[in-house]
């Protein structure tokens, strides 16, 4: 691959490279904004920038700075539109545990990409002179569509083993094969994978399920490096069961908290494991409970009983139901229910739980009781959904509460009283 004379660089970023090499610094472009923007893809525009300017020489030049990771030389730049630029100095490894590093400065820009992760991100662009620096061949590794470590594979993974993962994300990215020195050494370091947190693995597998072209190759190379059974393993156990689905993962939107609860045994589990937050669990919990019941779309009464029971897991559902190819009938019955404004939920009714106590009905959990029963009657009929209607509903109900209750309490009275008529007896007898 050739390198074009220039890259598109915002011009925020070009005033702040002016800056730094005005004071007699070296400043490049790198990252993933240089990679992308030679494969010809969209990016955010946000450019990282790595100086020989140290944290503290890049805080006094620029007046808006945030101090995102000092002890690894980062410091953010904000420019006028707020927007944050990551400057890094140039630094090196010198001690790491395969999660933290800990890094010197003080060296050059050829030493700071020796510590990157794989080639295709160790090439840097000189926004000023439109110099080009590749030492270890990433333009040639893009072009080929291969990924390949930089220098020793096994040496980059024992630096940080999220590595591993990262390899997988952007083969199932941008389809690229991996280089078998690097496979291999990933493989070989998979046992890392345990001691990374459950925030930096589940930061992974969602930016993979994400940006992934197939996240089917993406589930099936966390698989042969060893990261499924260690990480989801519900995810293995459903995929071993009948129904593989990971046949259909690639129709699914890509929403990671969806993708990972259609493809887990126990979605709950996994998504704890990952530490996601509560509602992506409750979420993942809806779609377990729900995903293998569905209503018979014919049935205006079962769909919409359906959408009320399943709430807010109707349109994950309803994904999964397009994924496998069997939604048509349904997505179409749902939009009509949908159309036609009908009542789902108790906020639905044309009552309240204060209407409810107006006719006489305590405060408490019969008022629940009685709204619960009101949405059962208007699932069924749409019609009964008016206020006059639903009272008239109410005041039956609650009349056949009271008797019941009446009832119950003249059977506990009549028992009481055998009760003591019996005690009362053994007295005498006694």
């Amino acid at each position: 691959m050739r390198f074009p004379p220039t890259l598109p660089v915002p011009d925020e970023v070009l005033r702040i490279a002016r800056k730094l090499t005005e004071a007699g610094f070296e400043v490049w472009c790198v990252g993933g904004v240089v990679r992308d923007s030679l494969l010809g893809l969209e990016h955010n525009g946000v450019v990282d920038l790595a100086t020989s300017a140290r944290p503290e020489a890049v805080q006094r030049l620029f007046r808006r700075t945030v101090p995102i990771g000092l002890e690894h030389g980062t410091v953010a730049v904000l420019d006028r539109h707020n927007t944050a630029h990551e400057i890094t100095t140039f630094r090196k490894d010198v001690a790491t545990d395969g999660r933290h590093a800990q890094v010197a400065f003080g060296v050059s820009l050829d030493d700071d990409l020796a510590r990157r992760d794989f080639t295709i991100n160790a090439i840097a662009y000189q926004p000023l002179t439109h110099e080009w620096r590749d030492p270890f061949g990433g333009a040639a590794d893009l072009a080929a569509k291969r990924l390949r470590a930089v220098g020793d594979p096994a040496a980059r993974f024992r630096e940080d083993y999220l590595r591993v993962l990262r390899l997988l994300r952007f083969a199932a990215r941008f389809g690229f094969r991996i280089d078998p020195p690097t496979w291999e050494a990933a493989r070989a370091a998979a046992g890392g994978l345990e001691r990374l947190s459950a925030e930096r693995v589940r930061a992974e597998w969602f930016n993979g399920l994400t940006t992934a072209q197939s996240p089917a190759r993406l589930l099936g190379l966390w698989d042969e490096v060893g990261a499924v059974a260690m990480w989801l393993p519900e995810v293995a156990k459903r995929e071993a069961g009948s129904g593989k689905p990971v046949e259909a993962t690639d129709r699914l939107p890509r929403d990671p908290v969806l993708v990972t609860s259609y493809l887990s045994s126990d979605p709950v589990a996994t998504l704890t494991r990952l530490k996601c937050a509560n509602a992506e669990i409750e979420r993942g919990r809806r779609i377990a409970e729900h995903r293998a019941h569905g209503p018979d779309a014919a049935s205006a009464v079962e769909v919409r009983s359906w959408l009320a029971r399943v709430g807010p897991a109707a349109d994950d559902l309803l994904a999964i139901a397009r994924a496998q190819g069997r939604d048509t009938a349904l997505r179409e019955a749902v939009d009509a229910v949908r159309r036609s404004g009908a009542p789902l939920t108790v906020g639905d009714l044309a009552i309240t739980g204060q209407d409810l106590m107006e006719l006489g009905v305590p405060q408490g959990p019969l008022v629940g009781v009685l709204l619960r029963e009101l949405l059962a009657a208007v699932l069924k009929d749409p019609a009964l959904n008016s206020k006059p209607r639903l009272m008239q509903r109410a005041r039956e109900l609650h009349r056949e509460a009271g008797s019941g209750k009446r009832h119950k309490d003249r059977e506990a009275g009549s028992g009481k009283r055998d009760k003591d008529r019996e005690a009362g007896s053994g007295k005498r007898e006694a």
